[in-house]
């Protein structure tokens, strides 16, 4: 009896674990260095009405990664594999698109390493870059990769929130009048809530709490309520990250402090920090800054690298991990060559990640659906379904956007 009470504890103890780290992942994944310029320059242009954007935005997510985690837990198959079943094919299309635009926005990840390391130390943005590549290398070459990604991820999500909270706080934000308009906002601005989303369950994100749940051993019907838990905790986490630091602008600029957004290398961030905190803030914001930006390079190399299995199904850990180690290998060559991320090379992998969100939604909604053979006798609910499908058209409306914008920027239309 003893020995049986032991084994479902340490059943149990295994369980959460494996939840936080799928939390932490997704989280740390969406909160990269677009994600704090983005909420920092949106809330620098739209004041406390940025907060009926975040909410939006949260229960938009929620839809999303509802539908993935469940799906992917019931049918024990990562999204290719969901996709291909759904319409033969198109988890090939999946695959290609998520890798090559996680490949690229990593070059953008690495690129915001570096310049997190320079704000913190004054350290080359190259030369910070490369190393903070050369960690995630060591973390997927080292024996005990599983449990070094998910410390670091947990560590640094926590260092995060913890951080920004404390310059939220010095900063003095108008809480009330952000609670207000989170409801009734002065000003909707439909172009910025797009974005955001995109930016917080866009491509590769969209995926890589589900698919480390399924890493973990997590699959199937007896798991769901679990998963649908740990699924709800990552959009929350993400979305007090969002929040918090929308706090820390608001606190600044309420103050009359007016926030350069006239150039690229101009970050609102680092300046609303710098005047909550003096000089020290510069530091802080270098810090979040990097944490942010080398959880997404490990985050986007992990779940890029799982859909290549979709092409080798015996692809073994050891193999999965070299090849982790490959790609995060060439976005750091092509980070060094170019010095940084170009403009035209981010808008491109946005168009890409702007298309991944509604195929693979359009596929999971069908499964759901028509599929229930891949159901495992689990009745999928339908208002989760219903919700998904409104989602879904709101994420096709997305894709046409991002698109719409790489035609605009290299000047085709």
């Amino acid at each position: 009896m003893a020995e049986q009470e032991i084994e479902i504890k340490s059943f149990a103890k295994k369980r959460r674990s494996s939840l936080i780290a799928a939390v932490f992942l997704m989280a740390t994944s969406a909160i990269g260095p677009g994600f704090i310029t983005q909420t920092a320059a949106f809330t620098a242009v739209m004041g406390a009405s940025f907060a009926f954007g975040i909410l939006a935005s949260i229960i938009i997510d929620f839809v999303v990664q509802q539908n993935i985690w469940r799906m992917v837990t019931v049918t024990q198959m990562r999204a290719s594999d969901i996709a291909n079943e759904a319409l033969p094919g198109s988890g090939y299309l999946l695959a290609v698109l998520v890798i090559l635009g996680g490949l690229v926005f990593n070059v953008g990840n690495i690129a915001g390493a570096g310049l997190g390391l320079n704000a913190m130390f004054g350290l080359s943005p190259k030369w910070g870059g490369g190393l903070s590549a050369l960690l995630a290398v060591y973390i997927f070459s080292s024996r005990s990769v599983s449990t070094a990604m998910d410390r670091l991820m947990i560590v640094l999500g926590l260092a995060m929130i913890a951080l920004t909270l404390y310059v939220a706080f010095v900063s003095h934000p108008p809480v009330g009048e952000a609670l207000r308009q989170s409801i009734l906002p002065d000003e909707i601005n439909f172009a910025m809530i797009t974005t955001i989303v995109g930016g917080t369950v866009g491509g590769y994100i969209s995926y890589a709490g589900a698919h480390r749940l399924l890493d973990k051993g997590m699959g199937g019907v007896e798991n769901i309520k679990a998963v649908s838990s740990g699924a709800t905790k990552g959009i929350l986490v993400v979305g007090l990250m969002r929040y918090i630091l929308f706090l820390a602008v608001l606190g600044a600029m309420s103050s009359g402090v007016v926030l350069d957004l006239s150039s690229q290398e101009s970050n609102p961030a680092s300046q609303a920090f710098e005047y909550a905190v003096g000089s020290f803030g510069v530091r802080i914001f270098g810090f979040i800054f990097w944490g942010a930006a080398i959880t997404s390079v490990i985050g986007a190399a992990y779940t890029s690298v799982t859909f290549m299995t979709v092409f080798h199904k015996q692809m073994t850990e050891r193999q999965r991990n070299m090849a982790t180690v490959i790609f995060i290998a060439i976005s750091l060559a092509i980070f060094l060559m170019l010095g940084t991320a170009p403009a035209g090379l981010l808008v491109f992998a946005g168009g890409f990640n702007g298309l991944i969100l509604p195929l693979g939604m359009t596929l999971f909604i069908y499964v759901g659906w028509k599929r229930a053979d891949l159901m495992k006798g689990y009745r999928y609910p339908r208002w989760l379904l219903w919700a998904g499908l409104i989602t879904c058209a709101f994420t096709w409306y997305m894709g046409v956007q991002s698109v719409s914008a790489i035609f605009d920027f290299l000047n085709i239309v």
